[in-house]
């Protein structure tokens, strides 16, 4: 019977899956930026590199991506309303491609911080025109499942330049990564726009042919057409300004966002990620070396990912959400009493494989849920007409909220010792799961629609019965 679901859970999908893995295949790219300084960090500043660095110099490295994120807010959010997330998403793509151009032919390291600002630019319209695009797409009762393929891409990323970085030459990376954009570019010129985009733009005939490409064996889409209108058009009685996100059912969505962007950071995801090898050399813990640990780790979260984008759509995004930040709370608490056991004196030679073992297990319970569930809300939650601006503030916020957890790492480890800010991890995690069951709503098989009137506080029961008889002429739907 389980087995039978699942096959009818994607009849007739094939055209949405098509689009979303090729309109997200930048976000392997994106993922290998993201992970490229792990392994070529250590080649660039050593007497090896083709290309004369000292340490200070690949220190700017990190900081150059994170500010061409935070320097592309603007231009992500005039693009993906001007000319649609499928334009910006090749746009994206196009400079990605340029910048791993521009890194494979680098001969100082000022041209590989100039790429990697504009990656991180590109990176950042791509993982807000993407989600979008994709729940625009996709029906509901695979939505989950499409939206959570743009996260798949980016572990698979960090996996494959972790395996490439050490062992092949310097080029292999940028090669690797200009092919993965080209072929989106190729391939994913041809599929339609979003039928929400060309709709909310007055074009309702070219948002039926896209609908019917992504509802293949569906005679008539004109009630999905209307349904899709008449939010569109409940939705854009204004033009979205930014205080049209700190009002009604919006304001609902950015607070969600918000404290479950800072809840994601502040159970110290980054922190792990970043000090995964010091962590475990600070433990004593019998660990593989630098290399193989950390594509063990990512490897164990790329498996955990693709179980969890399954999940989401059986199961709702609340109970994994729910489940992964408990489980996440008791990993982190095992962590820092590992280290507050160390902390005071005692030994823990006979169990120094605590850390380790803890430590991927962490990598288990995070991505079952909170690595993966809030960019599927994300894409979800927030109103047509702000959706450019929600979901890039959203972006940012993600953004401000790591670089707030690396700090509190430093600035409590060091003098309090690395088991203080596990403590605080930990708490987090635990009311990151209280907050979850208290105030985020079920988004599991409703329509985008129907979540913004659940944030309104309309019942939909209700809402159903009470329905007004009145047609909204499509041809007349203005933006």
């Amino acid at each position: 019977m389980e087995e039978y679901k699942m096959k009818d859970m994607f009849k007739g999908t094939l055209t949405q899956v098509f689009a979303a893995v090729f309109g997200t295949l930048f976000a392997i790219s994106d993922g290998m930026v993201t992970g490229w300084t792990a392994p070529m960090i250590p080649y660039l500043i050593s007497e090896e590199s083709h290309i004369k660095t000292t340490k200070r110099e690949a220190e700017w490295l990190e900081p150059a991506l994170l500010m061409g994120a935070f320097c592309g807010l603007p231009t992500t959010i005039y693009f993906t309303q001007k000319i649609g997330r499928k334009k910006s998403l090749l746009l994206a793509s196009a400079v990605s491609l340029m910048a791993w151009i521009a890194v494979l032919f680098a001969d100082k390291i000022i041209y590989i911080c100039a790429a990697r600002f504009f990656s991180g630019m590109a990176g950042n319209m791509a993982f807000v025109s993407a989600p979008m695009y994709v729940a625009e797409i996709a029906d509901q009762k695979i939505r989950g499942f499409l939206s959570s393929i743009i996260y798949l891409m980016l572990l698979f990323g960090c996996v494959v330049v972790y395996i490439v970085g050490p062992y092949l030459p310097y080029y292999a990376s940028p090669v690797i990564g200009a092919g993965i954009v080209i072929t989106e570019l190729m391939v994913f010129s041809f599929v339609p726009e979003s039928p929400y985009y060309l709709l909310w733009k007055g074009k309702p005939e070219k948002a039926k042919k896209s609908l019917e490409y992504f509802r293949p064996g569906i005679q008539d889409v004109e009630d999905e057409l209307k349904s899709i209108a008449e939010g569109i058009q409940r939705q854009s009685n204004d033009k979205g300004k930014m205080r049209d996100l700190f009002s009604g059912g919006n304001c609902k969505a950015f607070l969600i966002m918000a404290v479950l962007g800072g809840g994601q950071n502040l159970c110290g995801i980054n922190v792990v990620l970043m000090n995964l090898h010091l962590i475990l050399r600070e433990a004593g813990s019998i660990y593989l070396n630098d290399s193989l640990t950390g594509i063990v780790f990512s490897v164990v979260m790329l498996i955990t990912a693709s179980a969890a984008s399954f999940f989401v759509d059986k199961y709702g995004r609340k109970v994994l959400l729910v489940t992964s930040a408990s489980l996440t709370g008791i990993t982190l608490l095992l962590i820092a009493i590992y280290f507050n056991v160390k902390f005071v004196g005692y030994e823990v030679a006979g169990i120094s494989w605590i850390p380790i073992v803890t430590v991927m297990a962490y990598a288990f319970c995070y991505k079952i849920g909170l690595g993966m569930v809030p960019i599927v809300i994300t894409s979800e939650i927030f109103a047509t007409n702000v959706k450019a601006i929600g979901m890039t503030l959203a972006d940012a916020m993600f953004v401000c909220w790591g670089i707030v957890s690396l700090q509190v790492y430093q600035w409590l480890s060091d003098p309090f010792g690395i088991h203080v800010p596990f403590y605080l991890f930990s708490i987090s995690a635990f009311l990151l799961a209280l907050f979850t069951v208290f105030c985020i709503p079920e988004t599991k098989g409703k329509t985008l629609d129907e979540i913004q009137k659940i944030l309104n506080g309309i019942d939909l029961g209700k809402d159903l019965t009470e329905k007004s008889a009145v047609e909204i002429p499509l041809m007349e739907l203005k933006a």
